[in-house]
């Protein structure tokens, strides 16, 4: 079963992928952060290197979506597949970071990928308002993330919302500024609970939401 859990950059997504894999046993998988040849240049001039850092983020999770189509366990993966195009790729795009021909080039890869894979068994989506993602952001203290600026993050932000509001697959919507699972073991539960009765049909809360559906 794959278990993906998506959000926008300081959202705290590796935290919780991390913290559900220890709880469940599961495998994780997590984003190419510390050893990216492309992200500190990308932070430092982003429209001299978003193509080379969009083709390989999609190189490096189809890979990852492949072989995890291909395992017979549970494997929860840090970010997916879908965030690089619909979110990260366009953003960068609007923003006039990368240019109309590499957009179009980068699309119609993506397109030919996904032809070949299946979405995640269920999505969590951490979502988080900018306040939030600024101050953990700050709080990790990654030199090239200083450089962010606010208005990309608030672009990704809204990317984010119009794709969740049209996702048509297994959805969990944690609110992460409310939410501080990575502090409060009430609220870290207040999470697995909700996997809880997605997954494996146990409703020790009460729930009025449907799959698919915020929850």
């Amino acid at each position: 079963m794959h278990i993906a859990v998506a959000g926008n950059i300081g959202c705290g997504k590796t935290t919780l992928t991390n913290m559900l894999a220890k709880h469940y046993g599961w495998e994780p998988r997590f984003e190419s952060v510390d050893y990216n040849p492309y992200l500190s240049d990308f932070y430092a001039d982003m429209a001299r290197w978003s193509f080379n850092l969009q083709v390989y983020f999609l190189n490096k999770r189809f890979k990852d979506v492949v072989e995890i189509g291909q395992q017979d366990k549970y494997i929860i993966q840090d970010r997916t597949i879908y965030e690089d195009a619909r979110i990260f790729a366009p953003n960068l795009h609007e923003q006039g970071f990368m240019s109309d021909r590499d957009f179009e080039n980068y699309r119609d890869l993506f397109d030919l990928m996904m032809s070949l894979v299946k979405m995640p068994d269920l999505l969590i989506y951490v979502r988080a308002s900018l306040p939030t993602l600024v101050a953990q952001i700050q709080k990790r203290g990654r030199g090239y993330e200083q450089s962010i600026r606010m208005d990309y993050l608030q672009g990704l932000n809204d990317k984010y919302e119009n794709w969740i509001k049209d996702y048509k697959g297994n959805l969990l919507i944690v609110p992460g500024d409310e939410i501080k699972f990575g502090e409060n073991p009430e609220h870290f539960r207040w999470v697995t609970d909700r996997i809880d009765a997605e997954l494996f049909g146990l409703f020790p809360f009460e729930a009025t939401e449907q799959t698919g559906k915020e929850i």
